[in-house]
């Protein structure tokens, strides 16, 4: 009778036993990395988890139809679901108070103290999200111009155009310009 419960709930699952190793070795080794992305695009802790568990959870469907490596699907899925989340009107809930730390152990900031990242960190925040997330791809995800653009179903010009507009408005932004004014010299390096 086991056997017909453990079989059933493979069917239901749509997976077999050897793939659904294969997956979760992969959410073990890399969902950190991809956890740091989803932040770096949403700039909140409980909204990055969502979209991870929401790109992971579409990845599951269909990870016995991905051939070779299965990051550059994952953090395709990632990207497409964040898109299709600024697309909506509505974004998702509100706070409109202040929130307890109930447990008292809440995650550490890896950038408190630092003056300097907030800035940016605030500075990213005001871009728009098209531009945001091209950034977050380009600079910190290191990704290439065209793994860019594929991962976000555009042209290369068109991240190069986001990527330029974005590094101006970063270049103007209040929080990030400098205290002495600089020289046409040091503009062009």
């Amino acid at each position: 009778m086991n056997t017909m419960i453990d079989e059933g709930s493979t069917a239901l699952s749509g997976a077999r036993p050897r793939e659904r190793a294969d997956f979760d070795s992969f959410v073990a080794a890399r969902s950190t990395a991809l956890l740091r992305l989803a932040y770096l695009l949403t700039r909140d802790h409980a909204l990055a988890e969502d979209l991870l568990q929401t790109a992971l959870t579409k990845s599951w469907f269909a990870w016995s139809r991905i051939d070779g490596e299965p990051e550059p699907y994952v953090r395709k899925v990632l990207v497409n679901t964040f898109a299709s989340w600024w697309r909506r009107k509505w974004n998702g809930e509100i706070a409109g108070g202040e929130l307890l730390d109930l447990e008292g152990d809440a995650a550490p900031d890896a950038y408190a103290g630092s003056d300097t990242r907030a800035d940016l960190w605030e500075a990213m925040g005001r871009l728009p999200r098209r531009q945001r997330a091209v950034i977050v791809l380009r600079f910190v995800e290191d990704l290439s111009e065209r793994e860019t653009a594929d991962l976000l179903g555009v042209s290369p010009g068109t991240v190069k155009s986001q990527t330029s507009k974005a590094l101006a408005k970063l270049r103007i932004d209040p929080a990030l310009a400098s205290e002495r004014p600089t020289t046409d010299e040091e503009a062009t390096r």
